[in-house]
């Protein structure tokens, strides 16, 4: 219709005014071109979103690995091949269609989907979630609808206190609550939020890359993500939830200038997963609107210009909000219980689980050579505490802060916090991803593709970590991770050179 609209106009005037028209004409046969191109990619992906959401369990480690490597392989090449909007926007389309079609898929790589049934259940019949462990329901043989013993052989952690946060614990009551009989129904209610959350996160990205000015195409780096698809809505991991809060926080603050607000929402995404406390920090500096404050004085005492450089105002204001909204959103939660049930299974992260770690699995095998038995207790409690001397001492010596550079920094707190930490799921490289969007940096696009490989502890009789694939896995992240920073960094003293 538009080339016939552009020829039946040229036939009057002369040649200069027809070439905009002809050039407008060869455009629209080639983005036709483009998406013709891309039908068959579009159908090849709904096809492997099929198979790994409804077709594999995570015991089947080849069928898994070989599906899943060949959606990252055609996700690279779409990423990297699409450059005009339209098809963007399609294959926009095609990540919300990928979503919508696991909804209706019960969880397949995950078994924490029994865990939020079962403190959904606990939240409907009046019961804290934190007062007790599973057991303790068993053992006493205390009736509570839709709590029973098939229920309890599902869960995969019945001796250990609940740890999740009182977002996820409304989402849990809800799904209970609109279906207390079903478990695939507790199931689609909870991707439906997730579903709705990523529909949120995707609008989101595209709006914050407009305002920073990055390229359109990056927002395919997340929505079409394999990992982020299959692991937030495939198999409800609360990510998604955070990540969407997260960013409606940043959009309100940044493009809005909605302070209160974006306080509310970064709130919501703290009460989702802690994780975004690290990213606080960050936030100091840039929250004053005077750019003397942003601008280092010569103070010969590093704490001393920081503090001098501070807007007490807006940051009391900010902070003040963000700590009552998360208050008042656990309050329900808050019993004589809680503190030690809550603080309990955090403590499980420190001290005892462990997982696809890097740093810290180096830094034990020297601790156990050199002590003769597992250091846990010590050296992961340490380790939390190095991670946040680090994020402290790059907020102090932080010359220039700026909105369009905090992504860059929150890159930097969550690859620091997860290099050294004791537990790394593949869904925790989610947050990474997002942050890299508005950077140079893509080494957490490689680490979704290879972290998947930690699946293959699922294919044993006996569970077994699998220390080659996660040798593998963080070696070439590494080598990747330290050509980035030279690159980046070569760059940036070439430019400084020219100036």
């Amino acid at each position: 219709m538009f080339c016939l609209a552009a020829f039946g106009s040229s036939t009057s005037g002369d040649l200069g005014e027809k070439l905009p028209e002809l050039r407008s004409s060869d455009g629209q046969r080639k983005l036709s071109k483009n998406l013709l191109y891309s039908l068959p990619t579009a159908v090849a992906l709904v096809i492997l979103t099929y198979f790994i959401g409804y077709q594999v369990d995570r015991s089947e480690f080849t069928f898994l690995i070989s599906h899943y490597f060949l959606f990252f392989i055609l996700y690279l090449l779409v990423c990297w091949s699409v450059n005009n909007k339209s098809t963007i926007f399609f294959f926009v389309g095609l990540s919300i269609i990928l979503r919508g079609i696991l909804v209706f898929a019960f969880p397949n790589l995950s078994d924490d989907i029994y865990r939020f049934i079962w403190d959904g259940h606990l939240i409907i019949n009046q019961i804290n979630p934190f007062d007790h462990l599973p057991s303790y329901y068993i053992e006493h043989t205390i009736p509570i609808n839709g709590i029973n013993e098939a229920l309890y052989k599902q869960l995969n952690s019945p001796n250990y206190f609940t740890i999740y946060p009182p977002v996820n614990q409304i989402i849990f009551a809800s799904a209970a609550y609109l279906s207390p009989n079903s478990w695939w129904g507790c199931s689609l209610v909870i991707k439906g939020f997730l579903f709705a959350f990523e529909i949120g996160s995707i609008w989101l990205i595209i709006l914050l890359l407009q305002h920073f000015q990055k390229p359109l195409k990056n927002v395919l780096l997340y929505a079409l993500n394999p990992l982020i698809i299959f692991e937030i809505v495939g198999n409800v991991h609360f990510e998604g939830a955070m990540i969407f809060f997260f960013l409606l926080g940043i959009w309100l603050l940044i493009v809005k200038q909605k302070l209160v607000l974006s306080a509310i929402a970064i709130a919501l995404s703290i009460a989702s997963k802690l994780l975004p406390l690290i990213f606080l920090p960050f936030f100091i500096l840039r929250l004053s609107t005077d750019i003397r404050y942003r601008t280092p004085s010569r103070c010969p005492i590093p704490l001393l210009e920081f503090f001098k450089r501070i807007d007490w105002q807006r940051n009391l204001l900010f902070f003040s909000v963000i700590g009552g909204t998360v208050l008042l959103v656990f309050s329900p939660l808050l019993s004589g219980t809680f503190l030690s049930g809550f603080g309990s299974s955090l403590n499980l992260y420190f001290q005892k689980f462990e997982f696809n770690a890097s740093i810290y699995y180096l830094l034990g095998w020297v601790g156990f050579q050199y002590k003769g038995y597992n250091i846990i207790h010590t050296l992961g409690p340490s380790l939390s505490i190095l991670v946040l001397i680090l994020i402290i001492l790059k907020v102090l010596r932080e010359q220039h802060p700026s909105w369009n550079n905090l992504f860059e920094q929150c890159l930097f707190a969550i690859s620091l916090y997860l290099f050294f930490a004791m537990t790394v799921h593949p869904w925790y490289v989610a947050l990474p991803i997002v942050c890299c969007l508005f950077t140079r940096f893509r080494f957490p696009i490689l680490w979704s593709g290879l972290i998947f490989l930690t699946y293959i502890n699922y294919k044993y009789a006996i569970y077994q970590e699998n220390l080659w694939v996660v040798a593998i896995e963080y070696i070439l992240v590494g080598i990747f991770v330290i050509y980035e920073v030279f690159k980046y960094r070569g760059q940036e003293s070439g430019i400084r050179g020219q100036r």
